[in-house]
Protein backbone atom coordinates (compact mmCIF):
# COMPACT_ATOMS: atom_id res chain seq x y z
CA UNK A 1 0.00 0.00 0.00
CA UNK A 2 1.38 3.23 -0.86
CA UNK A 3 -0.06 6.49 1.08
CA UNK A 4 -0.10 9.63 -1.14
CA UNK A 5 2.43 12.05 -0.26
CA UNK A 6 1.92 15.61 -1.52
CA UNK A 7 4.94 14.96 -3.76
CA UNK A 8 2.84 12.42 -5.37
CA UNK A 9 0.07 14.46 -7.04
CA UNK A 10 2.29 15.74 -9.69
CA UNK A 11 1.63 12.09 -10.79
CA UNK A 12 -1.88 11.48 -10.39
CA UNK A 13 -3.85 11.24 -13.50
CA UNK A 14 -5.84 14.21 -14.23
CA UNK A 15 -7.41 12.90 -17.27
CA UNK A 16 -9.04 9.66 -14.96
CA UNK A 17 -10.93 12.32 -12.67
CA UNK A 18 -11.65 15.21 -14.83
CA UNK A 19 -13.29 12.71 -17.04
CA UNK A 20 -15.41 10.92 -14.17
CA UNK A 21 -15.83 14.51 -12.29
CA UNK A 22 -17.53 15.76 -15.98
CA UNK A 23 -19.50 12.54 -15.99
CA UNK A 24 -20.49 13.01 -12.36
CA UNK A 25 -21.54 16.38 -13.03
CA UNK A 26 -24.01 15.54 -15.92
CA UNK A 27 -25.63 13.07 -13.81
CA UNK A 28 -26.24 15.87 -11.09
CA UNK A 29 -27.52 17.39 -13.94
CA UNK A 30 -29.98 15.32 -15.71
CA UNK A 31 -30.98 13.96 -12.33
CA UNK A 32 -32.06 17.31 -11.10
CA UNK A 33 -34.59 17.21 -13.85
CA UNK A 34 -35.74 13.44 -13.34
CA UNK A 35 -36.19 13.66 -9.80
CA UNK A 36 -37.43 17.13 -9.47
CA UNK A 37 -40.50 17.85 -7.38
CA UNK A 38 -42.27 21.07 -8.24
CA UNK A 39 -43.79 20.92 -4.93
CA UNK A 40 -40.90 21.61 -2.65
CA UNK A 41 -38.88 22.57 -6.04
CA UNK A 42 -36.30 20.59 -5.60
CA UNK A 43 -34.41 17.31 -6.42
CA UNK A 44 -34.14 14.69 -3.43
CA UNK A 45 -32.49 12.25 -5.51
CA UNK A 46 -30.00 14.89 -6.73
CA UNK A 47 -29.02 15.74 -3.08
CA UNK A 48 -28.59 12.10 -2.20
CA UNK A 49 -26.48 11.21 -5.39
CA UNK A 50 -24.13 14.38 -4.67
CA UNK A 51 -23.67 12.86 -0.97
CA UNK A 52 -23.00 9.08 -2.62
CA UNK A 53 -20.31 11.11 -5.00
CA UNK A 54 -19.18 12.77 -2.45
CA UNK A 55 -18.38 9.00 -0.42
CA UNK A 56 -17.22 7.63 -3.72
CA UNK A 57 -14.69 10.29 -4.73
CA UNK A 58 -13.29 9.29 -0.89
CA UNK A 59 -13.54 5.50 -2.10
CA UNK A 60 -11.43 7.24 -5.70
CA UNK A 61 -8.53 8.10 -3.34
CA UNK A 62 -9.02 5.38 -1.20
CA UNK A 63 -8.81 2.64 -4.30
CA UNK A 64 -5.67 5.16 -5.63
CA UNK A 65 -3.68 4.34 -2.60
CA UNK A 66 -3.25 0.66 -2.75
CA UNK A 67 -0.75 -0.80 -4.73
CA UNK A 68 -0.74 -3.69 -7.24
CA UNK A 69 0.65 -6.10 -4.99
CA UNK A 70 -1.24 -5.20 -1.88
CA UNK A 71 -4.91 -5.91 -4.14
CA UNK A 72 -3.43 -9.03 -5.30
CA UNK A 73 -2.49 -10.78 -2.20
CA UNK A 74 -6.41 -9.53 -0.93
CA UNK A 75 -8.44 -10.27 -4.26
CA UNK A 76 -9.56 -14.15 -3.20
CA UNK A 77 -10.69 -11.80 0.47
CA UNK A 78 -12.39 -8.98 -0.96
CA UNK A 79 -14.17 -11.62 -3.24
CA UNK A 80 -15.31 -13.73 -0.43
CA UNK A 81 -16.15 -10.77 1.67
CA UNK A 82 -19.15 -9.74 -1.52
CA UNK A 83 -19.95 -12.84 -1.67
CA UNK A 84 -20.88 -13.05 2.27
CA UNK A 85 -22.64 -9.69 1.68
CA UNK A 86 -25.27 -11.22 -0.70
CA UNK A 87 -25.83 -14.33 1.51
CA UNK A 88 -26.48 -11.36 4.06
CA UNK A 89 -28.89 -9.94 1.78
CA UNK A 90 -31.14 -12.55 0.74
CA UNK A 91 -30.93 -13.79 4.67
CA UNK A 92 -31.42 -10.19 6.00
CA UNK A 93 -31.66 -7.89 3.08
CA UNK A 94 -34.32 -5.10 2.56
CA UNK A 95 -37.51 -5.33 0.17
CA UNK A 96 -38.36 -2.72 -2.00
CA UNK A 97 -40.21 -2.95 -5.11
CA UNK A 98 -41.01 -6.47 -4.51
CA UNK A 99 -36.73 -7.37 -4.43
CA UNK A 100 -34.54 -8.02 -1.67
CA UNK A 101 -31.33 -6.20 -2.92
CA UNK A 102 -30.01 -3.92 0.02
CA UNK A 103 -28.81 -4.27 3.68
CA UNK A 104 -28.01 -2.07 6.20
CA UNK A 105 -24.52 -1.49 7.27
CA UNK A 106 -24.39 1.05 10.47
CA UNK A 107 -26.98 2.61 9.12
CA UNK A 108 -25.87 3.25 5.60
CA UNK A 109 -28.13 1.56 3.22
CA UNK A 110 -26.03 -0.27 0.20
CA UNK A 111 -26.46 -2.66 -2.37
CA UNK A 112 -23.47 -5.35 -1.68
CA UNK A 113 -24.36 -6.91 -6.08
CA UNK A 114 -22.96 -3.73 -7.27
CA UNK A 115 -19.38 -3.96 -5.06
CA UNK A 116 -19.48 -7.46 -6.03
CA UNK A 117 -18.20 -5.89 -9.45
CA UNK A 118 -14.70 -5.15 -7.73
CA UNK A 119 -14.79 -8.39 -6.18
CA UNK A 120 -15.63 -10.08 -9.32
CA UNK A 121 -12.65 -8.40 -11.05
CA UNK A 122 -9.94 -8.35 -8.38
CA UNK A 123 -10.33 -12.23 -8.45
CA UNK A 124 -10.94 -12.92 -12.42
CA UNK A 125 -7.86 -10.86 -12.52
CA UNK A 126 -5.75 -13.19 -9.95
CA UNK A 127 -7.00 -16.20 -11.30
CA UNK A 128 -5.87 -15.21 -14.98
CA UNK A 129 -2.38 -14.50 -13.60
CA UNK A 130 -1.29 -17.45 -11.90
CA UNK A 131 1.51 -19.31 -13.03
CA UNK A 132 0.06 -22.23 -14.79
CA UNK A 133 -1.99 -20.36 -17.22
CA UNK A 134 -2.85 -22.79 -20.16
CA UNK A 135 -0.41 -21.82 -23.31
CA UNK A 136 -2.92 -22.57 -26.04
CA UNK A 137 -6.14 -21.03 -24.59
CA UNK A 138 -8.54 -22.29 -21.33
CA UNK A 139 -10.38 -25.01 -22.64
CA UNK A 140 -13.53 -26.58 -20.85
CA UNK A 141 -11.36 -28.07 -17.82
CA UNK A 142 -9.48 -25.10 -17.09
CA UNK A 143 -12.78 -23.32 -17.58
CA UNK A 144 -14.44 -25.17 -14.64
CA UNK A 145 -13.37 -22.61 -11.33
CA UNK A 146 -13.70 -19.60 -13.49
CA UNK A 147 -17.11 -20.20 -14.56
CA UNK A 148 -17.91 -21.09 -10.45
CA UNK A 149 -16.77 -17.99 -9.49
CA UNK A 150 -19.05 -16.01 -12.30
CA UNK A 151 -21.45 -18.45 -11.39
CA UNK A 152 -22.05 -18.71 -7.86
CA UNK A 153 -22.67 -15.00 -7.19
CA UNK A 154 -24.06 -15.05 -10.63
CA UNK A 155 -27.01 -17.06 -8.65
CA UNK A 156 -27.14 -14.99 -5.66
CA UNK A 157 -28.02 -12.24 -7.54
CA UNK A 158 -30.57 -13.66 -9.63
CA UNK A 159 -32.26 -14.99 -6.20
CA UNK A 160 -33.11 -11.16 -5.51
CA UNK A 161 -33.83 -11.47 -8.04
CA UNK A 162 -31.52 -8.90 -10.43
CA UNK A 163 -31.20 -10.25 -13.85
CA UNK A 164 -29.15 -7.30 -15.25
CA UNK A 165 -26.56 -7.13 -12.52
CA UNK A 166 -26.04 -10.67 -12.74
CA UNK A 167 -25.67 -10.52 -16.25
CA UNK A 168 -22.99 -7.58 -16.03
CA UNK A 169 -20.89 -9.18 -13.69
CA UNK A 170 -21.13 -12.48 -16.25
CA UNK A 171 -20.47 -10.19 -18.84
CA UNK A 172 -17.31 -8.19 -16.86
CA UNK A 173 -15.82 -11.77 -16.09
CA UNK A 174 -16.28 -13.31 -19.15
CA UNK A 175 -14.64 -10.57 -21.04
CA UNK A 176 -12.12 -10.68 -18.97
CA UNK A 177 -11.12 -14.41 -19.95
CA UNK A 178 -11.48 -13.61 -23.57
CA UNK A 179 -8.67 -11.16 -23.07
CA UNK A 180 -6.72 -14.08 -21.29
CA UNK A 181 -7.62 -16.58 -24.25
CA UNK A 182 -9.93 -19.81 -24.85
CA UNK A 183 -9.40 -22.36 -27.15
CA UNK A 184 -11.24 -21.97 -30.27
CA UNK A 185 -12.42 -25.16 -30.42
CA UNK A 186 -13.62 -24.72 -26.40
CA UNK A 187 -15.67 -21.53 -27.84
CA UNK A 188 -17.62 -23.47 -30.56
CA UNK A 189 -18.68 -25.84 -28.14
CA UNK A 190 -19.60 -23.09 -25.93
CA UNK A 191 -21.62 -21.52 -28.47
CA UNK A 192 -23.34 -24.87 -29.03
CA UNK A 193 -24.04 -25.40 -25.87
CA UNK A 194 -25.58 -22.23 -25.28
CA UNK A 195 -27.36 -22.51 -28.29
CA UNK A 196 -29.17 -25.70 -26.92
CA UNK A 197 -29.51 -24.47 -23.47
CA UNK A 198 -31.94 -21.45 -24.55
CA UNK A 199 -35.11 -23.63 -24.48
CA UNK A 200 -34.88 -25.12 -21.37
CA UNK A 201 -33.36 -21.80 -19.78
CA UNK A 202 -37.11 -20.34 -21.10
CA UNK A 203 -39.00 -22.61 -19.73
CA UNK A 204 -37.38 -23.65 -16.16
CA UNK A 205 -34.90 -20.35 -15.20
CA UNK A 206 -36.58 -17.55 -16.37
CA UNK A 207 -39.09 -16.19 -14.27
CA UNK A 208 -42.38 -14.52 -16.35
CA UNK A 209 -41.79 -10.79 -15.99
CA UNK A 210 -38.04 -11.99 -17.19
CA UNK A 211 -39.78 -13.92 -20.31
CA UNK A 212 -42.08 -11.12 -20.87
CA UNK A 213 -39.69 -8.56 -20.98
CA UNK A 214 -37.87 -10.38 -23.93
CA UNK A 215 -41.62 -10.72 -25.79
CA UNK A 216 -41.53 -7.08 -25.00
CA UNK A 217 -38.55 -6.33 -26.71
CA UNK A 218 -39.81 -8.07 -29.77
CA UNK A 219 -43.29 -6.60 -29.72
CA UNK A 220 -43.73 -3.53 -27.63
CA UNK A 221 -46.56 -2.79 -29.38
CA UNK A 222 -48.49 -5.52 -28.99
CA UNK A 223 -48.94 -4.18 -25.05
CA UNK A 224 -48.50 -0.20 -24.76
CA UNK A 225 -50.19 -0.14 -21.56
CA UNK A 226 -48.99 -2.88 -20.15
CA UNK A 227 -45.59 -4.48 -20.53
CA UNK A 228 -44.63 -2.74 -23.42
CA UNK A 229 -45.33 1.01 -21.54
CA UNK A 230 -41.74 1.02 -20.60
CA UNK A 231 -39.93 0.62 -23.73
CA UNK A 232 -42.36 2.75 -25.59
CA UNK A 233 -42.41 5.96 -23.35
CA UNK A 234 -38.87 5.65 -23.47
CA UNK A 235 -38.51 5.94 -27.04
CA UNK A 236 -41.07 8.68 -27.60
CA UNK A 237 -38.78 10.56 -25.20
CA UNK A 238 -35.76 10.29 -26.69
CA UNK A 239 -36.89 11.06 -29.93
CA UNK A 240 -38.73 13.92 -28.65
CA UNK A 241 -35.56 15.48 -28.21
CA UNK A 242 -34.76 15.99 -31.86
CA UNK A 243 -31.15 17.64 -32.61
CA UNK A 244 -30.82 19.81 -29.35
CA UNK A 245 -33.87 18.80 -27.15
CA UNK A 246 -36.42 20.66 -25.04
CA UNK A 247 -34.18 22.51 -22.56
CA UNK A 248 -33.74 22.23 -18.80
CA UNK A 249 -36.91 21.05 -17.20
CA UNK A 250 -38.93 20.83 -20.06
CA UNK A 251 -39.43 17.52 -20.96
CA UNK A 252 -42.73 16.43 -21.12
CA UNK A 253 -42.12 13.15 -20.41
CA UNK A 254 -39.95 13.44 -17.83
CA UNK A 255 -41.96 16.23 -15.99
CA UNK A 256 -45.51 14.87 -16.31
CA UNK A 257 -44.09 11.47 -15.30
CA UNK A 258 -44.72 9.26 -18.39
CA UNK A 259 -41.63 8.21 -18.05
CA UNK A 260 -40.74 4.69 -15.46
CA UNK A 261 -37.68 4.68 -14.03
CA UNK A 262 -36.79 8.20 -14.75
CA UNK A 263 -33.93 8.35 -12.25
CA UNK A 264 -32.43 5.01 -12.65
CA UNK A 265 -32.84 2.69 -15.44
CA UNK A 266 -34.12 5.09 -17.66
CA UNK A 267 -32.22 8.16 -17.25
CA UNK A 268 -30.87 8.19 -20.20
CA UNK A 269 -34.65 9.29 -21.46
CA UNK A 270 -34.33 12.26 -19.61
CA UNK A 271 -30.83 13.19 -20.67
CA UNK A 272 -32.04 12.60 -24.57
CA UNK A 273 -35.32 14.60 -24.47
CA UNK A 274 -33.73 17.48 -22.62
CA UNK A 275 -30.48 17.66 -23.89
CA UNK A 276 -31.25 16.04 -27.66
CA UNK A 277 -28.48 14.40 -29.98
CA UNK A 278 -25.79 16.41 -29.31
CA UNK A 279 -26.08 16.45 -25.43
CA UNK A 280 -26.56 12.66 -25.98
CA UNK A 281 -23.28 12.21 -28.10
CA UNK A 282 -21.56 14.55 -25.83
CA UNK A 283 -22.15 12.41 -22.73
CA UNK A 284 -21.26 8.85 -24.96
CA UNK A 285 -18.19 11.07 -25.92
CA UNK A 286 -17.09 11.76 -22.49
CA UNK A 287 -17.53 7.48 -21.50
CA UNK A 288 -15.87 6.96 -24.45
CA UNK A 289 -13.15 8.59 -23.69
CA UNK A 290 -13.25 7.30 -20.13
CA UNK A 291 -12.94 3.94 -21.28
CA UNK A 292 -9.96 4.79 -23.70
CA UNK A 293 -7.91 6.13 -21.04
CA UNK A 294 -8.57 3.19 -18.88
CA UNK A 295 -7.44 1.04 -21.82
CA UNK A 296 -4.67 2.86 -22.07
CA UNK A 297 -3.89 2.96 -18.69
CA UNK A 298 -3.82 -1.17 -19.32
CA UNK A 299 -1.60 -1.42 -21.82
CA UNK A 300 1.31 0.75 -20.48
CA UNK A 301 0.49 -1.67 -16.69
CA UNK A 302 4.53 -3.20 -15.80
CA UNK A 303 2.45 -6.42 -14.73
CA UNK A 304 -0.43 -8.40 -16.16
CA UNK A 305 -2.62 -8.22 -12.43
CA UNK A 306 -2.80 -4.51 -13.50
CA UNK A 307 -3.39 -5.00 -16.44
CA UNK A 308 -6.15 -7.23 -16.27
CA UNK A 309 -8.17 -4.98 -13.59
CA UNK A 310 -8.07 -1.99 -15.70
CA UNK A 311 -9.71 -3.84 -18.15
CA UNK A 312 -12.04 -5.29 -15.61
CA UNK A 313 -12.96 -1.84 -14.75
CA UNK A 314 -13.46 -0.70 -18.29
CA UNK A 315 -15.64 -3.67 -19.28
CA UNK A 316 -17.92 -2.40 -16.08
CA UNK A 317 -18.26 0.97 -18.03
CA UNK A 318 -18.68 -0.38 -21.26
CA UNK A 319 -21.33 -3.19 -20.46
CA UNK A 320 -23.43 -1.17 -18.53
CA UNK A 321 -23.15 1.90 -20.97
CA UNK A 322 -24.17 -0.58 -24.02
CA UNK A 323 -26.85 -2.33 -22.56
CA UNK A 324 -28.51 0.86 -20.80
CA UNK A 325 -28.34 2.66 -23.90
CA UNK A 326 -29.35 -0.38 -25.81
CA UNK A 327 -32.28 -0.71 -23.59
CA UNK A 328 -33.66 2.56 -23.75
CA UNK A 329 -33.52 3.33 -27.53
CA UNK A 330 -35.29 -0.32 -27.87
CA UNK A 331 -32.46 -2.36 -29.02
CA UNK A 332 -32.21 -4.25 -26.78
CA UNK A 333 -34.42 -5.80 -23.92
CA UNK A 334 -35.48 -3.87 -20.67
CA UNK A 335 -32.89 -5.92 -17.95
CA UNK A 336 -32.67 -3.35 -15.33
CA UNK A 337 -28.85 -2.00 -15.72
CA UNK A 338 -28.39 1.50 -15.11
CA UNK A 339 -26.26 3.78 -16.40
CA UNK A 340 -23.00 4.22 -14.25
CA UNK A 341 -22.30 7.84 -12.81
CA UNK A 342 -25.92 9.12 -14.16
CA UNK A 343 -28.23 6.93 -12.77
CA UNK A 344 -29.06 7.40 -9.42
CA UNK A 345 -27.54 4.80 -7.39
CA UNK A 346 -24.94 5.66 -4.50
CA UNK A 347 -23.62 1.67 -4.17
CA UNK A 348 -23.30 2.27 -7.84
CA UNK A 349 -21.09 5.44 -7.78
CA UNK A 350 -19.33 3.94 -5.08
CA UNK A 351 -18.37 1.13 -6.89
CA UNK A 352 -17.25 2.50 -10.26
CA UNK A 353 -14.97 5.50 -8.84
CA UNK A 354 -13.67 3.05 -6.48
CA UNK A 355 -12.69 0.80 -9.27
CA UNK A 356 -11.51 4.51 -11.52
CA UNK A 357 -9.51 4.85 -8.34
CA UNK A 358 -7.47 1.90 -8.56
CA UNK A 359 -7.02 2.80 -12.16
CA UNK A 360 -5.45 5.86 -11.42
CA UNK A 361 -3.21 4.42 -8.52
CA UNK A 362 -1.76 1.68 -11.32
CA UNK A 363 -1.04 5.14 -13.77
CA UNK A 364 0.41 6.93 -11.10
CA UNK A 365 3.06 3.92 -10.32
CA UNK A 366 3.90 3.11 -13.58
CA UNK A 367 5.21 7.14 -14.16
CA UNK A 368 6.87 6.98 -10.66
CA UNK A 369 8.58 3.83 -10.72
CA UNK A 370 9.20 4.08 -14.91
Amino acid sequence: MLSLKKKNFTNIDWPLILLSSMLCLCGLLVLESAGYDPVISESLPMKRQAASMGIGFLFFFIGMAFSSNSLKSSAYFVYALCVLLLVGVLLAGDVAGGARRWINLGGLRVQPSEFMKIGVILAMAKFLTRENVPKNGYTLPTLILPSLMLGLPALLILKQPDLGTALVNIMIGGSMVLLAGVNIKTLTKLALTGALLMIPTWNFVLKDYQKQRVLTFLSPESDPLGSGYHALQSKIAVGSGAAFGKGFLKGTQTQLRFLPEQTTDFIFSVLAEEWGFFGSVFVIFLYGLLISRILSVASKCTDNFSSYVCFGVACLLFWHTLVNIGMVIGILPVVGVTLTLLSFGGSSVMTVLAGVGIVSGFSMRRYMFS
